[in-house]
């Protein structure tokens, strides 16, 4: 019964993991098309993105029956989350999309790891291997994409990286993932209305703009937020960080889809080479040194 309870626990995990992955991968496309195509500016789509994602997650917490008691305000969250959207938004300006991944997940996979190594977990070489395997294959898959980053735009996506690191680990020990994931929207949507309101002189936006913003906020970044912090209760912070790995090699596919790109033998070969690199690392039990020393 146990092995039973365990394995369903296990896939229950990788759904959560799995969906979280492809909201990532789609809030990716539509900041693609909103920014790159110059349809909104970016502290106007970081605005409406937390804005919209903010107005959404307050409603569903309204109204779902079990209300239970307002946990305490995490105003760390709410900052490394605006950090991560503003900084974010504005890196993508400047930065070719396989340069800005590198460097985007690169910083995610430093701070992730450093944290989870410092707390006393531990890959077994297996999963060390896979890891590698993973992080080979995302840069196969976007080296045609790199080129040599604009110092500023290279500074802001690590910047957004760093805080996109530290958001994802304050949710590992959440207990209500909407109210807390709602909460942290909330207080960090006036911090991005104020930095529009302080480059109020170049803002822009078209209605296609605008829409791929509430898109992005109240869909793929509230919702798939919200879905990220339930699984991360149940993933070590080196897991949490090696499955991210996975997002651009789903939004590349994501293009093939809805923007009619080609699926080429590199893409290919980068997801057999992602995806068995997780495997490997999901299929692995990791180990907590300093637990297994207080035992």
């Amino acid at each position: 019964m146990h092995e039973v309870r365990a394995g369903l626990r296990f896939l229950q995990t990788l759904a959560l993991t799995a969906v979280a992955m492809l909201a990532f991968a789609a809030n990716s496309l539509l900041c693609r098309l909103a920014l790159q195509q110059e349809l909104i500016d970016p502290a106007s789509f970081a605005s409406i993105r937390l804005v919209a994602g903010a107005i959404t997650l307050a409603a569903i917490v309204r109204l779902r029956s079990d209300r239970s008691a307002p946990g305490r305000a995490d105003w760390l969250a709410a900052a490394m989350l605006f950090g991560y959207v503003a900084f974010f938004s504005f890196a993508y300006l400047t930065l070719p999309a396989g340069t800005g991944a590198l460097i985007l997940f690169g910083a995610v996979q430093v701070t992730m790891f450093s944290v989870g190594l410092r707390s006393g977990e531990m890959f077994r070489p297996i999963a060390w291997f896979g890891l590698a395997l993973a992080v080979a294959g995302l840069i196969y898959l976007v080296l045609p994409g790199v080129a040599a980053p604009a110092p500023l735009g290279a500074a802001m996506m690590a910047i957004a990286g760093v805080a996109w690191g530290v958001y994802s680990l304050r949710g590992r020990g959440v207990t209500d993932p909407l109210a807390a994931t709602a909460g942290n929207f909330v207080r960090a949507a006036p911090l991005a209305l104020v930095l529009s309101l302080l480059l109020a002189t170049n803002a822009y936006a078209d209605a296609a703009g605008v829409a791929l913003a509430i898109a992005s906020g109240a869909v793929t970044s509230g919702i798939g937020y919200v879905i990220w912090y339930a699984a991360l209760s149940r993933l070590s912070a080196i897991r949490a960080a090696t499955v991210q790995l996975s997002v651009p090699l789903i939004a590349a596919f994501g293009g093939v889809v809805l923007l009619s790109e080609a699926i080429t033998p590199r893409l290919l070969a980068a997801s057999v080479a992602i995806l068995g690199g997780i495997a490997l690392v999901l299929s692995t039990r990791s180990q907590n040194v300093r637990s297994q020393r207080r035992s």
